[in-house]
């Protein structure tokens, strides 16, 4: 199996130190979102590779060596400000981190998600192509991979429409993106690709590709993964994952989050943590479910 680590909540940022204990002990139990007194137990024997999602890789990187798996980064880096992203570190420190990354791990294993995109009268159009052409060239020659998305309709997302101050894109909007952006990629030696998305804007020279395709989760193991069911029928294509995060943990706060609507359970969840727990958030009950997760 291949773990995402994770689409749920910064696991890399903020809770490094509780997963490399559960690598060392050789397992992690996760508890499902919907059912939660059903838990699954993974033994890292059984794991075939890792994806990292992060928008913060400086607390993992003294440990990557350690780590016996194939693993991928995807490193969220986007142009907003604090009061966006109230948490997340500076973009020169992050910019540096990706850098140290790719000379730990291979630029081959690292994509860079400019995700969400969003327009408003502060972050126009304009800032944007300015934002994406700075980022490339300060990466280029350290990254081969961009990929792109835009702002979706989510719970977060309304809640914080008077912080966002959203204005729709146009078509033309969708054309200059897919134009420059791609002109920008292929400058500093690029590709670029959407995600999620059912505008992929291969018509402006994007690639039509999966954030993790069936090739290649098997150029990285040597084995073959069905679809993700959960996301069939949204435009998205990647290989099955198994996503050891939990809603409602990450203290990043942005504004725009899917992952995070309730910033009250957000503090309660985060005084739950221990990191010597097999659990991200609590611990296990007497009354929990607990079943083995097979390859």
């Amino acid at each position: 199996m291949i773990l995402n680590v994770s689409g749920r909540t910064d696991i890399v940022a903020f809770y490094s130190e509780w997963f490399m204990n559960r690598y060392r002990d050789g397992f992690v139990d996760v508890r499902n979102p919907f059912h939660p007194k059903l838990v699954s137990r993974i033994f890292f024997e059984d794991v075939d590779a890792i994806l990292f999602c992060t928008k913060n890789p400086i607390p993992i990187l003294k440990n990557l060596k350690e780590i016996q798996k194939p693993i991928l980064f995807h490193v969220t880096l986007t142009p907003y400000h604090q009061n966006i992203e109230p948490n997340v570190p500076t973009k020169g420190k992050i910019i540096d981190a990706i850098k140290a990354l790719s000379l730990l791990i291979g630029k081959e294993h690292l994509w860079i998600r400019y995700d969400p995109i969003f327009l408003s009268h502060q972050y126009t159009l304009s800032y944007h192509k300015k934002a994406f052409s700075k980022m490339c060239q300060l990466l280029d020659g350290y990254v081969e991979h961009i990929i792109v998305s835009f702002l979706d309709d989510y719970q977060n997302v309304r809640k914080n429409m008077n912080v966002l101050q959203v204005v729709p894109f146009c078509e033309s909007d969708y054309e200059e993106i897919g134009t420059i952006f791609a002109e920008i990629a292929r400058k500093h030696q690029m590709t670029i690709q959407t995600c999620f998305e059912e505008r992929n804007l291969s018509e402006y020279g994007f690639q039509v590709q999966d954030c993790l395709s069936k090739s290649l989760a098997y150029e990285l193991t040597g084995k073959k993964y069905p679809e993700w069911k959960a996301r069939r029928g949204n435009h998205c294509h990647c290989v099955q994952m198994v996503d050891i995060g939990v809603y409602n943990t990450c203290f990043h706060l942005c504004r725009y989050c899917y992952a995070n609507f309730d910033e009250k359970q957000i503090a309660k969840n985060r005084k739950l943590h221990d990191p010597s727990s097999s659990l991200l958030i609590g611990c296990l009950h007497e009354d929990d479910v607990l079943k083995v997760r097979k390859k």
